[in-house]
């Protein structure tokens, strides 16, 4: 009798075989700190440093500095305050991205203002960037306080075009490379070439610390000041003393632990990843209306495919295509999503094609987890209103676009029988 097949997930968390993780954590618990600070904090940024600061063309490495926090969300949070943020100010964010890129400037009481995608990266538009800096600074009198790129599912975005338009105008770059550990742009990793970058460690991301995230700074002054926040912003008196607002986003011991073991398989999920992009790629090749997001041919780009995206013809008919959208959804789609709110229809008008939600459907009764990609935040209820610059490239790779899984538990086997689900779904 044959082992039943299990469920096949986008990205889970693998430890590493020496059980790193364990014996960190273990020595938190031993040692009594199990606090947002102390040993495992401090050698799990060393550790990140030492490979943020690497190059993979051999040239000097760069000095910038790493700060644990919480979460890669708390990460853009103080960045955003580092770049000066306050309210009332706007903030240029891509609008392909998952929430926690642009939420944060809400938080300050700023203004997110979103920027389309062009259709090579799938991610921020260089030249729809500066026509927003220019558009902004004619209607507000006032420039962007802070620019805000986002490495889509990993993709390197294209750095040195945004850094040239912001270093001409002025404006901070934080990089939100949250999907995009150990992702490159010619050689240096992306979060150092703005004056942030956010790190995620989500127990789905290339490495995890079970939920947490860190800040990537240029220089130890950012890094004591975004510390300085991170820890409630205590001014140096015997007593709690406070000219700012601070916040409780350190990282903890124990979780930091985890990130130690993690640093030591960080290179292998991306080479495991980046091995199961390409198997996919030879393998999708022939498949008539599907297409695997691919990198720039241009060397200088490097994703880690933290999650591999396809897209699927408008006109490919799929399984149980008729049947989309028929039901309201019960629970969450992806991820550990906890809570959701009821909702009275099972459609908006914002949503990916029938046939792509009839694929989620089919492969999901497969026992493969295929996720839409992300729905552009000026798109959503929430962002109504909101100003956005766009050329549409971005709602139309949310309506036929969808992710497939590529973690470290994903076999070659599994890239396999996940292709043939798909030619299976699809309707001769």
């Amino acid at each position: 009798m044959s082992e039943e097949r299990k469920t096949i997930y986008l990205c889970l968390a693998h430890m590493s075989e020496a059980g790193l993780e364990q014996k960190y954590v273990k020595e938190a618990f031993d040692t009594n700190w199990v606090v947002p600070m102390g040993p495992n904090v401090n050698a799990f940024e060393q550790d990140l440093e030492a490979f943020v600061n690497s190059k993979s063309n051999g040239t000097e490495p760069l000095d910038r500095e790493v700060v644990c926090l919480s979460a890669g969300t708390a990460a853009v949070h103080l960045a955003l305050i580092g770049c000066g943020v306050k309210a009332g100010d706007e903030v240029l964010v891509q609008s392909f991205t998952f929430c926690a890129s642009s939420h944060p400037i809400t938080y300050l009481g700023a203004k997110p203002v979103f920027v389309g995608s062009e259709g090579e990266t799938w991610n921020m538009d260089p030249a729809l960037l500066e026509k927003a800096i220019l558009d902004r600074k004619e209607k507000t009198g006032r420039y962007p306080k802070a620019i805000v790129p986002v490495a889509l599912y990993g993709m390197p975005y294209r750095i040195d075009e945004i850094m040239a338009i912001a270093d001409k105008y002025g404006i901070a770059v934080v990089e939100d490379a949250a999907e995009g550990m150990g992702s490159r742009f010619d050689g240096e990793v992306l979060g150092t070439f703005g004056k942030y970058g956010v790190l995620s460690f989500n127990g789905n991301k290339m490495i995890t610390t079970s939920g947490g995230g860190a800040l990537i700074c240029r220089n130890a002054e950012d890094a004591n000041e975004v510390m300085w926040y991170a820890t409630q912003a205590r001014d140096a008196y015997p007593y709690y003393q406070h000219t700012a607002i601070g916040y409780n986003y350190r990282m903890s011991n124990v979780c930091a632990g985890i990130g130690r073991g993690q640093m030591t398989v960080l290179n292998d999920h991306i080479a495991h990843h980046k091995h199961v992009q390409k198997l996919y790629e030879e393998l999708l090749k022939d498949v008539q209306g599907v297409h695997i997001h691919k990198q720039p041919e241009d060397k200088r780009y490097d994703s880690n495919f933290w999650l591999c995206a396809a897209t699927l013809d408008a006109d490919v008919k799929i399984q149980g295509q008729e049947n989309a959208y028929k039901e309201v959804i019960k629970t969450a789609v992806g991820g550990a999503a906890g809570v959701i709110h009821a909702v009275d229809s099972a459609t908006t008008d914002c949503q990916p094609n029938e046939n792509v939600e009839a694929l989620r459907v089919f492969m999901l009764a497969k026992k493969i987890e295929c996720r839409p990609v992300w729905k552009p935040m000026h798109k959503q209820p929430v962002y109504e209103g909101a100003p956005v610059y766009t050329n549409g490239i971005e709602e139309d790779i949310f309506k036929v676009g969808f992710c497939l899984p590529a973690g470290p538990y994903v076999t070659d086997d599994d890239v396999r029988y996940i292709v043939e689900c798909i030619k299976e779904a699809i309707v001769k």
